[in-house]
């Protein structure tokens, strides 16, 4: 008889246990439901050594060099107004800014082969029906080189912004070196980018 109870105890107890374990169990699995889950997401590496043309841009004929940052193209037959991505000079339409003719001709200077390449970034067009591009002749980016000179100033906006990096950093060496429109000591008080701050309606 105290054999048996024993034997009917030791079934309790290891059904006990097994049952415990079984809880456990399932209680871990259920909370490991609602755990989050982490994904690296890889940082962004700023731009700042010059980059190299891409292989999808496409050929265009200059015809019209607006001012320091619109140009007028011919792209297979059709003719297109182009606004540099990423950059912003003086305008030279309704009313000349201050230098708007210094910076085009910057501008037109670096376009005498009259071929381009025109690079898309995320947007197709501006509010004026304008290509929005980045211009590269040869493997020289326009945009860039003005802003590098000092003729233009950054000046960009989401989602564009596949350069902004390495645009920032020439400007900034522009402007310690005092290049362009930043050494321009007819500006007075002012600055090239009080000059660009003004409010604009041009769509040339």
């Amino acid at each position: 008889m105290r054999f048996r109870w024993l034997k009917t105890a030791r079934c309790w107890f290891s059904l006990g246990l097994a049952a415990y374990a079984c809880f456990t169990f399932a209680a871990l699995a259920q909370s490991s439901i609602h755990l989050p889950i982490v994904q690296k997401v890889a940082t962004p590496v700023p731009l700042l050594t010059p980059p190299t043309r891409p292989a999808n841009t496409v050929p265009a004929r200059v015809t019209y060099v607006a001012d320091g940052d619109t140009i007028h193209v011919v792209i297979d037959g059709g003719w297109y107004r182009v606004r540099y991505i990423g950059v912003d000079a003086p305008e030279t339409y309704p009313t000349p800014e201050p230098f708007s003719f210094e910076a085009k001709a910057q501008n037109a200077q670096l376009l005498a082969s009259g071929v381009v390449q025109l690079e898309k970034d995320v947007s197709e067009v501006d509010k004026y029906g304008r290509l929005l591009r980045y211009v590269w002749v040869g493997d020289l980016m326009v945009n860039a080189e003005l802003v590098r000179r000092g003729y233009a100033v950054v000046s960009t906006f989401p989602p564009d912004v596949k350069y902004v990096d390495w645009f920032l950093k020439l400007e900034r060496e522009a402007r310690e070196a005092g290049r362009g429109l930043w050494g321009a000591t007819s500006l007075g008080n002012g600055s090239l980018a009080d000059v660009l701050d003004a409010p604009s309606s041009s769509a040339q």
